[in-house]
């Protein structure tokens, strides 16, 4: 035992040079890694080793199993100036600083019941625990609980800080934002400074260890149960006082004391009307008959103008179907515009019994809000209080007889009413258009868009292409009052002719020609053909002479070419001087031949 005993001292005395924390760590691992039972020779033998191997075994299972930073229940079993000696039913007591009862000190003494945290166990079993590290877990414990199962807590308001309050909840603080105070926007936040109030944690920030919490979400949590009591009790048909709350272009929010109901634009007023400030003020106090309750959804819906007597029992008893009644237009739809003939009662006026025309696109084209007109009644039925009127049933249908006031191959002149890609719509009289597509406006002009020649209300004269008096379908013609001048073309514009003209328009692929002789008609010439001679291009405005390279009188197109002015005659130019040539040489060959035979001739006859 002397032997390793000596072993010991000699490891200890070899830390003399380490620093102070360095030794205790150090010392510690040696008296760790130290097997007290080989030192003590006294239980070497087996037996005595087996049955201590057994009492051990025993004694930990009466022990419990502690952990590190779990909470148990202690038992104070002794307190000192500085320590408090807490039983947790380990293998030894632990303690505590005497400073984190500084506010239950009053409380606490010997045999008292507490929660502690085992913070760590030291080598001799010992354990070092912590009554505020517990009461703060648990504390945050609660705060998760309450936040889980969304329970109501009650929290001391401690300050005011930016922008809203401190809370103080299970001794943790926590924030309580302006906008969740009250229902209300709040402006001194002093007032609340020092009082208890119930809350509710809304939101935690486990990183940060931030608790938001809410006085607000009660408040609304009890309007909505007062406003569900409230509305169970509201039916159909009962009239209640309010006052308007708030006005929006649909309709306006009435408080009926704590719960708001909408009253519609529409069920605000018998006649049309466009904004609600025509009818109801802010604040403004009236009666209302509640049209509808909506338990589910807690919604009640209002009426204003149902407890004044409907409109319809004022209408005149006589009129009927064929009646010739005036009006306002009041709203105007896809299908059609509603007069309003007495006040509070609307009619149809259907797009398709505005005219006799059939060019209406929509109820634009004839009427506009405001406008007053007369209409026959073609429908009416009381009960279902509906009515239809017509405007064009006030005149005869001008298309009865069409072919013999407008026969085909007859002129007339017409007004312009409007354009669409296609073409142009004219107004013949009224009740009767007819329309000119844009390729018969012009024989020679290309015309992308009809408003590029034509403005409207502009009189056209015209004449008639086509009739279809079912269809209710005029065609006309503009360019068909002129004699076609591509008849004309196709005999002065030939292929290979060559013409004067001037450079009208140019761009990327080419220009536009005007020939001296005919300003009304316009060619094309491609970019290459635009080279002059000295191998510059040709520019806007430059008169020279270009001949006719294509010629489509079904499309209308004209393509000249300018370089094949020159170009030709340099080939014509070439095409002499190569006859010539031939014909010089074959007349010398001649000669020389001529030249021979006079020769053998005048040898015969010396002979």
């Amino acid at each position: 035992m002397s032997n390793q005993t000596e072993k010991i001292k000699k490891k200890v005395s070899t830390l003399s040079d380490l620093s102070e924390n360095e030794k205790l760590n150090d010392q510690e691992k040696i008296i760790e890694s130290f097997d007290w039972t080989k030192y003590e020779t006294h239980l070497n033998t087996n037996e005595i080793q087996k049955e201590r191997k057994n009492l051990e075994e025993i004694y930990t299972k009466t022990l419990p199993k502690i952990q590190e930073l779990e909470i148990y229940q202690g038992v104070v079993t002794y307190i000192s100036d500085k320590t408090v000696i807490v039983d947790i039913g380990f293998k030894a007591e632990g303690a505590i600083p005497i400073n984190e009862f500084r506010e239950n000190l009053n409380i606490i003494q010997s045999g008292s019941k507490i929660e502690v945290m085992v913070v760590k166990m030291d080598y001799k079993g010992q354990c070092i625990l912590s009554y505020q590290k517990a009461k703060m877990l648990r504390n945050w414990q609660r705060i998760n609980e309450a936040y889980e199962k969304s329970e109501v807590v009650l929290g001391y308001v401690a300050a005011r800080t930016k922008g809203g309050l401190i809370v103080e909840i299970f001794d943790i603080e926590c924030f309580l934002p302006g906008s969740h105070i009250n229902v209300k926007p709040v402006r001194d936040y002093d007032v609340y400074v020092g009082k208890t109030m119930e809350v509710k944690v809304v939101k935690i920030n486990k990183k940060t260890k931030n608790v938001v919490v809410s006085h607000k979400v009660l408040i609304e949590r009890d309007i909505e149960e007062q406003r569900k009591e409230m509305i169970s009790k509201l039916d159909k048909g009962q009239v209640l006082e309010g006052k308007i709350k708030n006005i929006l272009p649909y309709g306006a929010f009435v408080d009926l004391g704590g719960v708001d109901a909408l009253l519609h634009i529409t069920d605000m007023s018998w006649p049309h009307i466009n904004h609600p400030t025509e009818v109801v003020q802010l604040e403004q106090e009236l009666k209302f008959v509640v049209l509808g309750v909506d338990k589910d959804k807690n919604r009640v819906q209002l009426g204003l103008k149902q407890l004044q007597p409907h409109p319809w029992n004022s209408l005149n008893q006589d009129l009927k179907v064929g009646s010739k009644v005036k009006g306002k237009v009041t709203v105007l739809a896809d299908y059609g515009a509603f007069i309003e003939i007495i006040p509070g009662v609307e009619a149809l006026l259907h797009i398709s019994e505005m005219s006799w025309s059939t060019d209406l696109s929509s109820t634009q084209d004839f009427v506009k809000i405001g406008d007053e007109l007369e209409a026959v009644i073609l429908t009416i039925d009381r009960k279902e209080r509906k009515i239809s009127l017509s405007v064009k049933q006030l005149t005869q249908d001008p298309w009865i007889n069409i072919e013999d006031k407008y026969p085909i191959g007859s002129k007339h002149i017409g007004t312009i009413k409007k354009f669409t890609n296609f073409g142009v719509f004219l107004e013949l009289e009224k009740g009767i258009s007819g329309i000119i597509y844009t390729n018969d406006l012009s024989w020679t002009k290309r015309i992308k868009h009809p408003s590029e020649l034509y403005n409207i209300n502009d009189k056209l004269e015209i004449i008639v292409l086509a009739l279809d008096p079912q269809a209710r379908r005029l065609n006309l013609g503009h360019k068909q009052l002129m004699e076609n001048p591509w008849n004309k073309y196709e005999k002065n514009y030939h292929l290979g002719s060559i013409h004067t003209g001037i450079v009208s328009n140019l761009f990327d692929k080419g220009a536009f020609i005007k020939f001296i002789e005919d300003q009304e008609i316009e060619v094309f010439a491609p970019l290459r053909f635009l080279e002059k001679k000295d191998g510059t291009t040709l520019k806007k405005g430059e008169k020279t002479n270009f001949k006719v390279i294509e010629f489509n009188r079904e499309t209308k197109k004209i393509v000249v070419s300018h370089t094949s002015v020159y170009r030709d005659k340099d080939k014509k130019k070439e095409q002499r001087v190569v006859r010539n040539r031939k014909f010089e040489r074959s007349t010398l060959g001649d000669i020389e031949g001529l030249a021979k035979l006079k020769e053998k001739i005048e040898k015969e006859k010396n002979q």
